[in-house]
C-alpha cells in the first residue's frame, strides 16, 4: 500500500568530505525552489566527518558562528531519474554556496572545478574515467556485525575459491547486476564492462570516459548510489569499503587520464617515440603520491588493502603494462595514451581523487620532470619509495603539504587535516577484538 501512495520527489545532493550524499527531498510538484537556488542546508553539513559529527570544536563552522546556511546551486547536467524511487522522481547534484554566491571551499564539486579551471586556462581539457569494484554482501550485517557473501557465492557458508572473471559469478548475481545495469542506463551512466573481482562477491564495473572531469566524478558518485540501491531491492548490501574482509581482495577506484588540447589532440601521444609527456605527468604524481594518500585511503580501514603481493600498490612507481604499480601506462601511443592510477581505493571521494590526480599531472605539465626507471613485468619495483601503512602518517603528510594547500586551499587542507587526525587518534586509541583475542590470554 505504502508504493501505491508514494509520491514522486526530487532530491538535491550535496557531496560530503568523505564522499557520502546529503540532502533534501523535495515534492515533485514545489521543484522550481530547487532551480530557484532556494534550498538551503548549514555550510557545515560539508564538514561533518564519518560519524556525522560537525567537529565545531576542530572547526569552529557549527554552533561557534551559528551554523550559518549555505545556498545549494543544482547542476542541472546532473539531473537524473531514480529508478527505484516512484515513477518521476529524479535527483540532482548541487554546490554549496555561500550567502555571497561564492562557492564554499568545503564543497568537493567546487574544489575540482576549481583544479579544471586551471586546466582551462592552458587550452587543457583532462579526459577522464574511473573503474570502480565493490562488494556485495547478505543483508544480515546489522545483526551479525560482519559481512559476509552472498549465500548463492558460497557451498557450506564458505566461498568457493578466487572468482577472477568467472562468469558462473556474475551468474550467480545476474538479477541484481541486471537491475544495476538497467538503472545505469535509465540514468545515461556510460557503464561499460561488468567484471566478477577476486573475491567473494566482488564486481567491478568500468565507466567510460569523458572529456569532463566533474561530470566523470558524477558519474561515479552515482554508480555508488546504484549499487546500493539496486542491492536493497534484491535483499542485498553493497559497499565501497576498502578490505571488507582481512582474507580477500581490497576494493580500489582506478582512474584513467589523458589530456587534450584545444584542437581534440591527445598531448600525451608519443607518436611511436619517447613518451616524454607521459614520464613527466607521472613524475608529478609520484612525487605527490605521499602527499595526498590521505585522498587516496581516507580511511583507517583504507590502509589494510596495502598488502604486498597484493594488486594494490604499496611502491611509488610507474611501469607499462605493470598492475602491481601506483602508475601505469596502458598506452603511449595515438588517442589511448593515457595513465592509470592504481592507488586509491573505493571509498575514496572522486572529486577529491580527481582534484589531486589531476594537480599532480600538472606539475609534469608545468616542467618537465623524471620518474625514474620504469617498473618492468616480471621485475622488482624500480624505486625503493613505498606508501605509508600508517592513517595517522597520511594525516601528517597531508597537513603539512605545500602540494595539498596548492589544489585544495589552506582552509580545506586544515579543515580535512584536523577532521581525519581525529579520526585516525580514536581509532588508534580503541582495543580491538584483535588486542583482547591476542594480548589478554598471554599478557
Amino acid at each position: 500500500m505504502a508504493n501505491e501512495t508514494a509520491l514522486p520527489r526530487i532530491e538535491i545532493l550535496l557531496v560530503g568530505m568523505n564522499g557520502d550524499l546529503r540532502g533534501k527531498q523535495i515534492p515533485l510538484e514545489a521543484e522550481k525552489k530547487v532551480w530557484e537556488g532556494s534550498v538551503r542546508l548549514p555550510s557545515s553539513t560539508q564538514s561533518l566527518d564519518i560519524w556525522g559529527d560537525d567537529n565545531d570544536d576542530i572547526t569552529g563552522l557549527s554552533l561557534s558562528i551559528g551554523d550559518p546556511d549555505g545556498v545549494c546551486i543544482p547542476d542541472r547536467r546532473s539531473l537524473a531519474p531514480m529508478p527505484w524511487a516512484p515513477a518521476g522522481s529524479q535527483q540532482v547534484l548541487a554546490t554549496m554556496h555561500e550567502l555571497d554566491g561564492s562557492p564554499s571551499f568545503m564543497d568537493p564539486r567546487a574544489i575540482l572545478a576549481a583544479m579544471l579551471k586551471r586546466y582551462e586556462e592552458r587550452g587543457l581539457t583532462p579526459v577522464v574515467a574511473t573503474e570502480l569494484e565493490f562488494y556485495v554482501v547478505e543483508d544480515d550485517w546489522r545483526e551479525t556485525g560482519v559481512p559476509r557473501p552472498p549465500e548463492r557465492l558460497t557451498y557450506r557458508g564458505n566461498p568457493n575459491g578466487f572468482q577472477l572473471y568467472d562468469m558462473s559469478a556474475v551468474d550467480a548475481l545476474d538479477d541484481y547486476l541486471q537491475t544495476l545495469r538497467a538503472w545505469a542506463k535509465a540514468q545515461g551512466l556510460p557503464a561499460d564492462a561488468t567484471t566478477a573481482e577476486f573475491g567473494p562477491g566482488q564486481y567491478e564495473i568500468n565507466l567510460l570516459h569523458r572529456a569532463d572531469a566533474l561530470a566523470a566524478a558524477d558519474d561515479c558518485i552515482y554508480l555508488k548510489r546504484l549499487a546500493e540501491q539496486a542491492a536493497r531491492k534484491h535483499g542485498l548490501k553493497s559497499t565501497c569499503m576498502a578490505k571488507p574482509y582481512a582474507e580477500h581482495a581490497g576494493s580500489g577506484l582506478h582512474v584513467h587520464a589523458s589530456v587534450v588540447d584545444r584542437d581534440g589532440n591527445n598531448i600525451f601521444d608519443a607518436k611511436g617515440g619517447e613518451p616524454v609527456l607521459l614520464r613527466s605527468v607521472c613524475a608529478g604524481m609520484l612525487d605527490t603520491m605521499l602527499d595526498a594518500q590521505l585522498i587516496f585511503a581516507p580511511f583507517a580501514n583504507s590502509y589494510r588493502r596495502f598488502q604486498p603481493g597484493s594488486f594494490a600498490p604499496v611502491d611509488i612507481d610507474w611501469g607499462p603494462g605493470h598492475r602491481g604499480t601506483a602508475i601505469r601506462i596502458p598506452d603511449t601511443d595515438g588517442p589511448a595514451a593515457r595513465i592509470e592510477h592504481r592507488v586509491a581505493g573505493a571509498d575514496a571521494n572522486p572529486y577529491l581523487l580527481l582534484s589531486a590526480i589531476l594537480g599532480g599531472m600538472l606539475l609534469g605539465l608545468e616542467k618537465t620532470l623524471d620518474p625514474g626507471p620504469a617498473t618492468e613485468p616480471g621485475k622488482a619495483p624500480s624505486s625503493s619509495r613505498r606508501l605509508t601503512h600508517d592513517f595517522l602518517t597520511a594525516v601528517e603528510d597531508f597537513a603539512a603539504s605545500p602540494f595539498i594547500r596548492d589544489v585544495f586551499g589552506e582552509r580545506y587542507q586544515r579543515l580535512y587535516g584536523d577532521t581525519k587526525r581525529k579520526e585516525a587518534v580514536t581509532h588508534l586509541r580503541t582495543v580491538s577484538d584483535f588486542d583482547h583475542r591476542t594480548y589478554l590470554p598471554r599478557i
